[in-house]
């Protein structure tokens, strides 16, 4: 290797970047082929109304650090596509705490009941007091 290119790699590592992931299935999306800080990177600029749950949700299926695929979780827009992780306790909280809906409450009860992972149990109590919360507040009437 030229003195060019050991001083561009030097930088690269000062900076903190890496190449494509070691873990990244052959033949995976571009996105899993990224290294670590440049998936991050996508994740977290990706905007409001995004349409990348697909790729979201590949990350959250990888063997990617859990950080990573904690990361991915919190911004599936669609949190029902997360059910199928519930058992995974970095994800189930993340889950859990998107369940706000009068309609989760059973999901909830039975995360509650069966999840073996303490932080899942605890985010679905508190998910599951938040909304008995929002059923027993009274709306105030609208001023005219």
């Amino acid at each position: 290797m030229s003195d060019e290119g050991r001083q561009e790699n030097a930088k690269e590592r000062r900076r903190g970047t890496a190449n494509a992931s070691p873990d990244a299935p052959p033949g995976g999306s571009e996105w899993l082929r990224l290294s670590d800080d440049d998936l991050l990177y996508e994740i977290q600029t990706l905007p409001a109304a995004h349409d990348a749950d697909a790729h979201l949700l590949e990350v959250v299926n990888s063997a990617r650090h859990f950080f990573i695929r904690q990361e991915a979780a919190k911004r599936v827009r669609d949190h029902d596509r997360l059910k199928a992780h519930s058992g995974d306790r970095h994800i189930g909280q993340i889950l859990v705490r998107g369940l706000n809906r009068t309609d989760d409450v059973s999901y909830l009860e039975r995360l509650l009941a069966e999840s073996r992972h303490i932080e899942v149990k605890k985010a679905a109590e508190a998910q599951l007091r938040t909304i008995a919360r929002a059923k027993t507040v009274p709306t105030l009437p609208k001023k005219s």
